[in-house]
């Protein structure tokens, strides 16, 4: 019978590396937020998740017509799949033609593409546009929205309930400011191709020009997006998301009283953001950060490193002030398989751990010689 080979770790005996000492773990003052006039808002680092300021990000509230972002989506997604195609032609229905509020003014009958459909919702926050995807995607706007509820739940927008495509009003229709951070990340992660289009600053359907109503798009040249929102009900609401030296943030900030405060405070958000927080990359991934001696394999020694990237924000000034360490096994036999988990490596600012990662092994290391595996085995027994 074969017998299965398997790595010996040793975890009672436990090596601590220190990689990096601060001398101080004071982080600087910074100010607090600022005040903004919204009911909620919420602004983190699109990388690390990390939380700059917030005002109730878990209260629900309406989202208007940041709505639309989970249309599309849902929309970018059945493209993905190829379920449908953005040269597809969709035939306008009354019901999406008569749609009230906002809209790109397509005709009921008429066939339009759903590339300018998607412009036409992203751009000009066409209500028509909206009801004409959604019928395309998935026969009505009523199987559409099980779409929607179904990818906030893969999202784990876990205080969001979606009762239409558009973000009229409905009681039972809301969202959160952290839910819907969520949901802006996704895009911006799942669909660089398409998140370029919410930077257009305006576009043109049916001979009919209409701007982009996020102004931030005129005012900071760091903003590329994302989506504007307002209805009596919800207010003014407007998720931005900006890039600055490779640091790139989202802004969530719902029911300001004006088109002005919600523009005003999401630009006071962002800045507040980049002035007074960094994000760097502490570990590249596939990177040797220790090198550990192993036994009865046939390379002595093992480079051990993280599998993905790990980026860290915090106040600015911070960070000469961290401490990195790793815990390894004093003893470890072979094989080794590359990505294996050896260990792990800590973060640290004060008393305060930041991140954890586990240390993989970088490389295979099989068994070594019938020589070496019994020499290392005479070595630790005096070990």
């Amino acid at each position: 019978m074969a017998r299965k080979l398997i790595t010996t770790l040793f975890p009672i005996f436990i090596l601590k590396i220190i990689l990096g000492t601060a001398a101080s773990a004071q982080t600087p003052n910074i100010p607090a937020p600022p005040i903004i006039g919204a009911k909620s808002y919420l602004i983190i680092d699109a990388t690390t998740n990390y939380e700059i300021g917030s005002l109730d990000p878990d209260l629900k509230l309406p989202p208007a017509s940041i709505t639309k972002l989970m249309t599309a989506y849902v929309t970018f997604q059945a493209i993905k799949n190829k379920q449908i195609f953005l040269e597809d032609l969709v035939t306008i229905s009354e019901k999406a033609w008569r749609m009230e509020g906002s809209r790109m003014f397509i005709e009921v009958g008429k066939k339009v593409s759903v590339q300018d459909l998607l412009m036409g919702m992203i751009v000009q926050s066409g209500n028509d546009a909206s009801i004409a995807l959604a019928e395309h995607v998935a026969s009505s706007e009523f199987l559409f929205v099980d779409l929607m509820n179904q990818s906030a739940a893969q999202l784990k927008m876990t205080s969001t309930s979606f009762q239409n495509a558009t973000g009229l009003p409905d009681q039972d229709h809301y969202s959160t400011a952290y839910d819907l951070s969520l949901l802006a990340k996704a895009i911006i992660n799942e669909f660089p191709e398409y998140y370029k289009w919410y930077s257009t600053k305006e576009f043109s359907y049916n001979n009919i020009t209409q701007k982009n109503r996020n102004s931030l798009l005129w005012r900071d040249p760091s903003v590329d997006g994302i989506k504007t929102g307002s209805t009596d009900e919800a207010g003014y609401c407007l998720i931005s998301s900006a890039e600055r030296n490779g640091m790139r943030l989202i802004s969530v900030v719902m029911g300001t009283a004006t088109p002005k405060a919600r523009i005003n405070g999401s630009q006071a958000m962002l800045n507040y953001g980049f002035r007074f927080f960094e994000t760097k990359k502490i570990f590249t991934a596939e990177e040797e950060i220790i090198n550990i001696k192993t036994w009865k394999t046939a390379s002595e020694n093992l480079s051990l490193g993280v599998s993905d990237d790990l980026k860290i924000t915090l106040p600015r000034g911070s960070f000469d002030k961290l401490n990195k360490d790793s815990d390894v096994p004093l003893q470890i036999t072979g094989p080794i398989k590359k990505g294996q988990s050896i260990g792990e490596v800590a973060i640290r600012l004060g008393e305060k751990t930041l991140a954890v990662q586990p240390l993989v092994a970088l490389e295979n290391n099989p068994n070594g010689t019938l020589w070496q595996q019994a020499r290392d085995t005479i070595q630790l027994w005096f070990e």
